[in-house]
């Protein structure tokens, strides 16, 4: 037979079943995809088990009674077809849920492609979803709702927490549907016997229900960067410590992270991972957190369960199970009323995470509850717990609430806060790294209530930058601010030595040992200092500590446990003595 007369290749048929059964489509990330006409608005990857290679297949076998492909057909075939793709324009393919603030579509992970619909009108489930999704391994179909009954309280029932831990969950919830805007990582925190896991595990299913609901925690970033690609909600359980990079990683994923690896059996084709995920941790004390991502997570405290209270995982499941469609029915009955309120929403202030901040306003315009105000309340608790767990960030709460104001050079700074007995990797090494430790705890010196400016530099040839700390009294004293930020470390030195009639400090610029001398000399001048002298709204460097009303006033939560060190014998101060203005045991 001649090759005229033996018909088309399997590759060239694969290629011409492929378009009449398909659209093909490339994704922003770069993906191509095959859309089935006629059938669910679901995005098939060109490869993989579920993929259009395998359908194919399959279709190819069936029409050819019994005939398989060969593997360098469907490979050319796929080569193919990853062509047609790259010729068209790029278009958004969703995982999980999709939308804007005026309308969310949810995928229900079912076979047919059926989603949700939501609008600030209500919500409906459609057969065919308005939006391209995409499916994952990972991810396991949702029930359909059903209205029945007052869902949020049985989820309500089911969980272990208290009131305002309930409603702020109930915000999370709804927020984690909205997914243009970043999301704090949700952490269930208590001791053994809370619950944590289980709430989990119940909060994934409703969010983005997977077969794996809980996860160990990754290796490196591109294990972790492969399980975020493929699931909405992610759920690091078990958290002990959290190392550097994954407290980066983490923080990234809140606000939207991209990896860029290269392509296997190529030498410069890369693959694109881009993603904004919906997070959460277990943990009974992840240690000290870092500050960024301190800021970004809503710290919910679960108490022990009594054994009076307890239930069996079977009785949970099953009833779970079985409020689960009324509970997601009450749950996007809320998102749309919160679409709804959500132009109304404006903020006097706006606080880290603002997006999410304005939805849980939009929760408590509509059911009445108090969730942005206990939320903004329990961030604080966690920036100050996360400064002190540092032990640079602690050593400068104690010494602004010993000294008050003090405005210097990062050098300066570092000099006159002794660092902890035995080596602490935190514990910055110079002035450089210690200018930019400063810089990362700006945000946590704040919420206990000290101020921090860095936009001023000395005005010397070398033209460092002066860091300003002040305490709570201070930043209410707007002269005394002032004058604070404009005074360069030789302006201190010369005003101290120059009159014995005032309580300022001067910030040597010396080594410790070169500061000695100057150390005895300020605990004489403290002798001869008048009362009325240390009254002067234009002191700089005052030896005393905030009242307790001032330091209630500013919200100022204190971080006590770290004593000043002598500067002749290095041992620690007496606070009493330290707030008096000795640098010095009287007997050194």
């Amino acid at each position: 037979m001649s090759t005229q007369e033996k018909g088309p290749s399997q590759a060239s048929a694969l290629v011409s079943l492929a378009k009449a059964a398909y659209g093909l489509v490339m994704s922003e990330d770069g993906r191509p995809y095959g859309v089935r006409r006629n059938g669910p608005n679901l995005a098939l990857p060109l490869r993989g088990k579920a993929g259009l290679r395998s359908q194919l297949a399959r279709r190819f076998t069936e029409n050819n009674g019994g005939q398989v492909p060969s593997q360098s057909a469907l490979a050319d075939a796929m080569t193919v077809l990853e062509g047609v793709a790259a010729s068209t324009d790029p278009e958004p393919v969703h995982l999980r849920v999709a939308g804007d603030g005026t309308r969310v579509v949810l995928d229900l992970g079912t076979a047919d492609g059926r989603c949700v619909a939501v609008t600030p009108d209500g919500w409906s489930v459609e057969g065919r979803s308005p939006v391209l999704f995409r499916r994952s391994g990972a991810m396991s179909p949702m029930p359909t709702p059903e209205p029945a009954g007052d869902g949020l309280a049985l989820l309500h029932g089911l969980l272990n927490m208290d009131d305002n831990a309930f409603h702020q969950l109930v915000g999370w919830l709804i927020a984690a549907w909205v997914p243009h805007i970043p999301h704090p990582v949700l952490t269930f925190k208590g001791e053994q016997g809370t619950g944590k896991s289980k709430a989990a595990q119940m909060v994934v299913n409703l969010v983005d229900p997977s077969a794996a609901t809980k996860r160990s925690q990754p290796r490196d970033v591109k294990s972790w960067a492969t399980q975020a690609f493929n699931s909405w909600a992610l759920c690091l359980d078990n958290i002990s410590t959290i190392p550097p990079w994954l407290s980066d990683t983490l923080c990234k994923a809140v606000t939207g992270d991209g990896i860029v690896d290269r392509a296997l059996y190529t030498d410069d084709d890369v693959v694109v991972l881009t993603f904004r995920r919906v997070l959460l941790m277990t943990t009974i004390d992840a240690g000290a957190l870092a500050g960024d991502l301190a800021e970004r997570l809503m710290m919910l405290d679960l108490r022990l369960i009594g054994e009076d209270r307890r239930a069996t995982e079977e009785e949970l499941d099953a009833a779970y199970a079985t409020a689960r469609p009324a509970i997601l029915a009450s749950l996007l009955d809320l998102l749309a009323a919160v679409l709804r309120e959500l132009p109304n929403v404006h903020l006097e202030r706006m606080p880290r995470m603002a997006d999410f901040a304005r939805v849980l306003a939009a929760v408590d315009a509509v059911q009445g509850w108090n969730t942005l105000a206990d939320y903004t309340a329990a961030s604080q608790n966690v920036a100050a717990d996360a400064l002190e767990g540092d032990p640079f960030g602690s050593a400068v709460v104690a010494f602004v609430e010993t000294h008050g104001a003090w405005s210097g050079t990062a050098a300066q700074l570092l000099d006159l806060i002794p660092p902890p007995d035995g080596y602490h990797p935190k514990w910055p090494k110079d002035a450089t790294r210690a200018g930019g430790q400063l810089k990362r705890l700006a945000p946590m010196l704040r919420s206990v209530g000290i101020t921090f400016d860095d936009s001023q530099r000395s005005a010397d040839r070398a033209r460092q930058r002066l860091y300003t700390l002040a305490s709570p009294e201070i930043a209410r004293n707007p002269a005394s601010a002032a004058s604070l930020a404009s005074a360069t470390p030789s302006d201190q030195h010369k005003h101290a030595d120059a009159s014995a009639n005032t309580s300022v400090r001067s910030v040597s610029a010396q080594r410790p040992q070169d500061r000695l001398a100057d150390a005895a000399d300020a605990v004489a001048d403290t002798g001869h200092t008048p009362a009325s002298a240390r009254s002067q709204a234009t002191d700089q460097y005052r030896r005393q500590s905030p009242d307790a009303a001032d330091t209630a006033d500013a919200g100022m939560q204190a971080i006590s446990g770290y004593r000043l060190r002598c500067a002749t014998c290095e041992q620690p101060m007496d606070p009493a003595l330290t707030a008096a203005g000795h640098l010095t045991h009287p007997d050194c």
